[in-house]
């Protein structure tokens, strides 16, 4: 992981383990997210358990996020709230998916912004492979650069208002696709 201090040590907002403990944060709601995805993706996934893994994976985002959808056969990019995407995902016409996501790591540092938020970027690369039983063969690779919005929250317990630093996932763009 190649995620600076400097930008955070610089706030009295976050010490460098709250920190630590962010950055964690956030790439473990972007691995679970790439298991929702696998999950989603898979044939063998049934109707109901897919949109069960649907719902927890939308609440991974931030509102109005979207996901973007590349293909070797054109050079546009496609975007998609991020509901919709997986409902295409789990209606993609093959008989077997497998979707994998790896090289998981921070590509710049998280950044105050006006409003109080910290927001950073995360880079993934994912593999697709496409099969159907009739010789349909689809296989791309695609780098994706995952916004990610870290937000100071409240909440009540027993009484007490306790504040605690949330991350969200937000758009997905796609900067590569290749064979």
């Amino acid at each position: 992981m190649s995620f600076s201090l400097g930008a955070m040590a610089q706030t009295d907002d976050v010490s460098p383990q709250r920190k630590q403990a962010i950055d964690s944060l956030a790439l473990e709601k972007v691995r679970d997210l790439s298991k929702y995805i696998s999950i989603i993706g898979d044939k063998e996934t049934a109707y109901s358990e897919a949109n069960r893994v649907m719902d927890r994976a939308e609440e991974l985002f931030a509102p109005d996020s979207e996901m973007g959808v590349s293909s070797l056969t054109t050079e546009e990019v496609e975007y998609y709230k991020v509901r919709k995407y997986f409902e295409r995902l789990m209606a993609l016409n093959y008989d077997n998916v497998k979707i994998s996501w790896y090289d998981i790591h921070y590509i710049s540092d998280l950044e105050k912004q006006p409003d109080g938020k910290y927001v950073g970027v995360v880079t993934v690369y994912q593999r697709f492979e496409g099969t159907s039983d009739d010789g349909l063969n689809y296989k791309d690779t695609t780098k994706k650069d995952i916004t990610i919005y870290v937000e100071k929250k409240k909440t009540q317990i027993s009484g007490r208002t306790i504040e605690f630093w949330d991350v969200m996932l937000g758009d997905i763009r796609v900067t590569e696709t290749s064979s």
